[in-house]
C-alpha cells in the first residue's frame, strides 16, 4: 500500500480534463462559418447518466403562426351530441307524444265498438284527444245553457282516480295513470253526440231515456273492450264495463237535467 502512495504522489499532475475534451469545438474561418463543428460524441444529463445519441427524442419544429397557436385536439362539433343533422331529428309533436294517426286510430275504435282494437296502441299515455273530447263536451253542454265545465273535470279525475284502483287491483300487468285517463278520455266522444242532441231537443221523455242509456252502453263497452285488449284481461269485460258505465252515467245525468 506504501508504495501505490508514493507513486500516486509521484505522478505527474496536469490541468488536462475530459469534459472540457468534449466540449472542444474547432472553427474554421471564423465563429458562425460555414466550417464551424463541434464535436461532441454524446450528451450527459444534468444528473451524469449517458444518454445515446440514437435514444434522444427529436426536437419538433414550430410550424404555426405568431398569436396563433395551433391546437392539438380539434373541438368537438355539435353532430356529435345531437346526431349528424338536424334533418334526422323527430318531429316536434312526436316528442311531445301527440301522433294524430294514432289519435285518429283510437277515435275510430271507439266510434266502432265491435272493430278489433290494437292492444300496443291503446297501451299509450295520449292525453291530447281526451282533454279536446272534454273541452267539446263542456262546449255542447255551454251551448245548452249549462256551464258545467268544473264539474266534468272533477268527474272526470275521480273517475279516473277510482278506475286506476280498480284495474291494478283486477289485471296481473297493472296499468298507469296516464293510461287509464287516456282511454275514459277518447271514450267520452259518444256522450259528445249526446250533448249536442239535447241542444236541439229534450232528453227528459222515452226517447231521450232509451238515446241515454244506448249512449252510455256504447261508451262503457269501448272502454271495457280497450281495457281488456290492452291489459289481457281475458273474461273479465262485463266486470269492466259495469264502472265505467256507473261513471259515464254521472255525465248521461249532466246532460240530460
Amino acid at each position: 500500500m506504501s508504495g501505490f502512495d508514493n507513486l500516486n504522489s509521484g505522478f505527474y499532475q496536469t490541468s488536462y480534463s475530459i469534459d472540457e475534451q468534449s466540449q472542444q469545438s474547432y472553427d474554421y474561418g471564423g465563429s458562425g462559418g460555414p466550417y464551424s463543428k463541434q464535436y461532441a460524441g454524446c450528451e450527459y444529463s444534468q444528473q451524469g447518466r449517458f444518454v445515446p445519441p440514437d435514444m434522444m427524442q427529436p426536437q419538433q419544429t414550430y410550424t404555426g403562426q405568431i398569436y396563433q397557436p395551433t391546437q392539438a385536439y380539434p373541438p368537438p362539433t355539435p353532430q356529435t351530441f345531437y346526431g349528424d343533422s338536424f334533418e334526422e331529428e323527430p318531429p316536434l309533436l312526436e316528442e311531445l307524444g301527440i301522433n294524430f294517426d294514432h289519435i285518429w286510430q283510437k277515435t275510430l275504435t271507439v266510434l266502432h265498438p265491435l272493430r278489433a282494437s290494437d292492444g300496443s296502441i291503446m297501451n299509450e299515455t295520449d292525453l291530447a284527444g281526451p282533454v279536446v273530447f272534454c273541452l267539446a263536451f263542456g262546449a255542447t253542454l255551454l251551448l245548452a245553457g249549462k256551464i258545467q265545465f268544473g264539474y266534468v273535470y272533477g268527474i272526470s279525475a275521480i273517475g279516473c282516480l277510482g278506475m286506476f284502483c280498480l284495474l291494478n287491483l283486477m289485471s296481473m300487468t297493472g296499468v298507469s295513470f296516464g293510461c287509464v285517463a287516456s282511454v275514459l278520455g277518447y271514450c267520452l266522444l259518444p256522450m259528445i253526440l249526446l250533448s249536442s242532441f239535447a241542444v236541439v231537443f229534450s232528453l227528459q221523455g222515452m226517447v231521450g231515456i232509451l238515446l241515454t242509456a244506448t249512449i252510455i252502453g256504447w261508451c262503457s263497452f269501448s272502454a271495457s273492450k280497450i281495457f281488456i285488449s290492452a291489459l289481457a284481461m281475458d273474461g273479465q269485460q262485463l266486470l269492466v264495463a259495469y264502472p265505467c258505465a256507473l261513471l259515464y252515467g254521472v255525465f248521461a245525468l249532466i246532460s240530460v237535467f
